[in-house]
């Protein structure tokens, strides 16, 4: 889904750098969620640069030109701050909370290790094998692992379909000017927002911004520009079986969907609430656990991306229940392949999501990171009023359109860890 806005007056404006600031001020807490939010993530990093972005992210905490890696730990950690970071396939994301007092600390630190960060060699040392454990223990979590093969089952041989961790080999090959240059790339101020949610008022945030927050120089390179061919949704479905070991089956169906903006995304999101939304009553839940005892865990969901997307349904199983479970899961998507739901199905079914966005909403680490993720990608930002009436909108019809257009058999790839 897209990300909610609450009735919070939002503020956006751009520093003559490019840096587009949101702020969402509140007046109910004295906790301040910050951030710096990046467009350069797994998609934008080369053929010869597999899982860069996220070495790039490690090692931005490891020094800058004025701060050592144990004074950027220290700065947000020692007044009982928070201090974190996460790459996905395109952006990398820097945030902190902390108490309102110690804005200018936070947003100095934030603007310094996002533009001014030095990639140390002494650190890449040390840090990549921080960075091979992290994968070492990802390929000991299948449930986690799953989602990131099955999006290289989706998007073959493209960027956007490449681990986000990449592999210990290449890791090895990298050196300090390599990660320089990746950075001097992406980690630019033009492809960058610095966002906000507390109580803190858009001229506290001015005065402390850098007017040159800077800003790494230009390549003649366009790292915007996606090299990757993106799969249609109309492409060939695939199965796929790893032999993984595990003590269950791990399983995930799906097939390509919609972009970020597109107006039918809105549609499938509903459509995934009602099959493996987190409710009990949710038909996939409903059928795979309450009825048959098969599952534990069944979940259904969307990912979107700034041009494409997908959707996936998830289950753990008994290896001699995947074929049952299969079955069951088809089962389901049939039925909204053959009629539209019924008005009362579907009102319900808003009602439910609705519900969901809003207490979702409340999160305020959450909320904001997502909001920042879609102002980040589409200079926009929604309201969760603006989504619920898009919610509210939705017909039988145009939800079976949408589901003859991505969920058909022949659309549907699979992918078994056994």
């Amino acid at each position: 889904m897209t990300a909610s806005v609450t009735s919070d007056t939002a503020i956006t404006f751009t520093l003559p750098s490019g840096l587009r600031v949101l702020l969402v001020p509140t007046a109910t807490t004295e906790v301040v969620y910050a951030g710096i939010a990046i467009a350069a993530g797994t998609r934008h990093e080369l053929d010869t640069e597999s899982g860069m972005a996220h070495l790039v992210e490690h090692m931005t905490f490891k020094g800058t030109a004025t701060r050592t890696a144990r004074q950027i730990t220290g700065s947000i950690e020692s007044v009982g701050g928070e201090l974190n970071a996460y790459t996905a396939k395109e952006e990398t994301v820097y945030y902190a909370a902390f108490h309102r007092q110690h804005l200018h600390r936070a947003i100095s630190l934030l603007q310094d290790i996002a533009f001014h960060s030095i990639y140390p060699q002494v650190e890449l040392e040390r840090e990549r094998e921080v960075v091979i454990d992290e994968i070492e223990s990802y390929n000991d979590s299948p449930a986690e692992l799953i989602y990131d093969d099955f999006e290289s089952l989706i998007f073959p041989r493209q960027p956007l379909g490449r681990n986000i961790l990449g592999d210990a080999e290449r890791l090895r090959q990298y050196t300090c000017a390599d990660l320089q240059a990746f950075a001097r790339r992406s980690y630019r101020p033009d492809r960058a927002v610095l966002f906000l949610r507390g109580n803190v008022t858009e001229k506290d945030v001015r005065k402390l911004l850098v007017p040159s927050a800077s800003i790494n120089s230009i390549d003649t390179i366009d790292s915007i520009a996606f090299i990757d061919t993106i799969a249609p949704i109309d492409s060939i479905a695939s199965m796929e079986t790893i032999d993984k070991h595990t003590h269950q089956a791990h399983v995930m169906l799906g097939g390509p969907a919609y972009s970020l903006t597109d107006p039918r995304l809105p549609g499938l999101a509903l459509l995934m609430n009602i099959l493996g939304g987190p409710a009990m009553n949710a038909r996939l839940c409903q059928s795979l656990r309450e009825r048959a005892g098969l599952v534990y865990t069944v979940e259904a969901g969307t990912t979107a991306y700034t041009d494409t997307g997908l959707w996936n349904i998830y289950f753990g199983c008994d290896h001699e229940d995947v074929r049952r479970c299969l079955r069951l899961v088809h089962k389901e998507l049939r039925r909204l392949t053959q009629a539209p739901l019924s008005p009362r199905a579907l009102s319900a079914a808003q009602r439910q999501l609705c519900g969901q966005l809003a207490i979702a909403a409340e999160n305020t680490e959450n909320y904001i990171l997502a909001t920042a993720k879609q102002f980040l990608h589409t200079n926009r930002l929604r309201t969760l009023e603006d989504q619920c009436r898009d919610i509210s909108q939705l017909t039988p019809d145009f939800l079976y359109q949408v589901a003859l257009e991505t969920l058909q058999p022949h659309l549907i790839s699979t992918l078994v860890y056994k």
